[in-house]
């Protein structure tokens, strides 16, 4: 990888990795404000800003724009996260010049036309009905609830119909106004490029991006407990999870391992126990969310309601083995998570794709200059053998985060949509219902809470 960094004299940072055997670029800029940086009234303006940045500038209409990017061939798309929200484009590398003067012309020179505005309202939800129509999507809703009550961090990324209808222009571009400042922007792009012209192009586009205005985060403070949604459902998701670490600990990586140990494949200790030895799940992976200051780890399955009794003392007993090292962590079972996290960085890498830039701008915006990791896949074979010491500290062998399943009656005849975190004060409850069929290979990690909209080859 030959990354190259540039901080221009407003604060912006590009970031570009070349590739010469691809004759393409995925570019995009990546602004370091989400649903985290959301007070409570206004929940879910990030996510409404992303949609309404498509349609219409001051010199481009809703339709010129997409008309535009696929007159060459490309492809534009966004979404939305906690912690950033991301515009990226895919072209032709001859026409790298025209992706950067959209992207950087809609996030500066949008209209937010009160016509499209009550539309796109509309539209957003109709999004928020669906996500509550797939409990598979929303029991992640109400993990993140329950993990961070009443704190930005666990409010849900698409914000409720209400508040949403209430959010009017004005509101929309002052909140733009507030956040989108060139230092809180990465301009990232991968492909076959010239990052001197990169810059270049950057700098002469990204022209009147408004004064930074000074604001801090909530920090994260994780609570954790039990959430319990009864639906009328053939099948139960249950979601358990813990304290996660941030993105910048020294155990992130280890506790990658842990993950991918656990629940990370079809190899690995859950989904042979749960699934290949008792049928128990469908559907089962654990996974891994960080943020800048703090994160969660979490287990997913999919089940009957008979089957939640059993399988979930089976997982809090995989999640204690695995902590405390027991049950092997032998050198092949380590080899083969290790192999699988450097494969799915450079298998991806390889392709480019909105991949490869994505991870080059989230380093710069969840580390700071002088504390950014090493994020080369050979790294993790500095471990060593055993990374179970790191394993333990990154989620707790100790009495305070080490999950442990009491009594608990379920309610019978009833499927239900639940999510159970590990309070401190309490035990967790024993559920008793849950589902969610997914592909054959179980997914390293849950469909997080990123909407990716206003594609110009597929609606929001």
């Amino acid at each position: 990888m030959s990354i190259e960094v540039t901080k221009l004299s407003n604060g912006l940072r590009v970031v570009s990795d070349f590739m010469d055997t691809v004759e393409s670029v995925s570019l995009g800029a990546w602004v370091e404000v989400g649903t985290r940086d959301e007070a409570a009234k206004i929940n879910g303006m990030s996510h409404l800003l992303e949609h309404m940045a498509f349609k219409g500038t001051e010199r481009r209409s809703a339709v010129g724009i997409v008309e535009e990017i696929e007159a060459v061939g490309g492809h534009l798309n966004a979404y939305t996260a906690r912690e950033h929200t991301a515009y990226y484009a895919k072209i032709l590398k001859q026409d790298l010049e025209l992706a950067v003067d959209i992207i950087a012309d809609i996030l500066q020179h949008s209209v937010m036309d009160e016509g499209e505005l009550a539309r796109e309202q509309g539209v957003i939800v109709q999004e928020i009905n669906q996500s509550h129509d797939t409990p598979d999507d929303v029991v992640f809703d109400f993990f993140q609830e329950t993990a961070f009550p009443e704190q930005a961090l666990g409010r849900p990324v698409l914000g409720s119909a209400a508040l949403v209808r209430g959010m009017n222009r004005d509101a929309i571009l002052g909140y733009m106004k507030d956040h989108y400042s060139a230092s809180r922007i990465v301009f990232a792009a991968a492909g076959n490029l010239d990052h001197v012209r990169l810059v270049r192009l950057v700098e002469d586009a990204f022209d009147a991006l408004p004064e930074p205005v000074d604001g801090t985060r909530e920090p994260a403070r994780y609570v954790g407990g039990a959430n319990r949604q009864p639906r009328d459902l053939e099948q139960a998701h249950v979601l358990l999870g813990m304290k996660g670490i941030a993105f910048e600990d020294e155990d992130f990586h280890a506790a990658s391992m842990f993950s991918t140990l656990l629940g990370g494949g079809m190899s690995s200790r859950l989904f042979q126990e749960v699934r290949e030895k008792r049928g128990l799940a469908y559907s089962i992976y654990s996974y891994l969310s960080s943020y800048t200051d703090g994160g969660l780890f979490g287990v997913y399955a999919g089940t009957g309601k008979d089957n939640i009794g059993d399988l979930v003392p089976l997982v809090f007993s995989e999640i204690g083995k695995l902590a405390d090292g027991a049950g092997g962590g032998e050198d092949a079972e380590i080899d083969r998570a290790r192999a699988q996290i450097k494969a799915s960085i450079l298998i991806i890498g390889k392709h480019g794709g909105p991949v490869r830039e994505t991870g080059a701008a989230n380093d710069r915006l969840q580390t700071s200059d002088s504390d950014r990791r090493d994020h080369h896949p050979d790294r993790r074979r500095r471990w060593g053998r055993h990374p179970p010491r790191r394993r333990k500290v990154a989620f707790g062998a100790s009495d305070h985060n080490r999950p442990r399943p009491g009594p608990g009656p379920g309610r019978p005849g009833k499927t239900r949509c639940r999510t159970l975190l590990r309070s401190p004060s309490r035990p967790c409850p024993s559920p008793s219902d849950s589902p969610r069929p997914v592909d054959r290979w179980p997914r390293r990690r849950p469909r997080r809470r990123k909407r990716r909209c206003c594609s110009s080859r597929r609606g929001c």
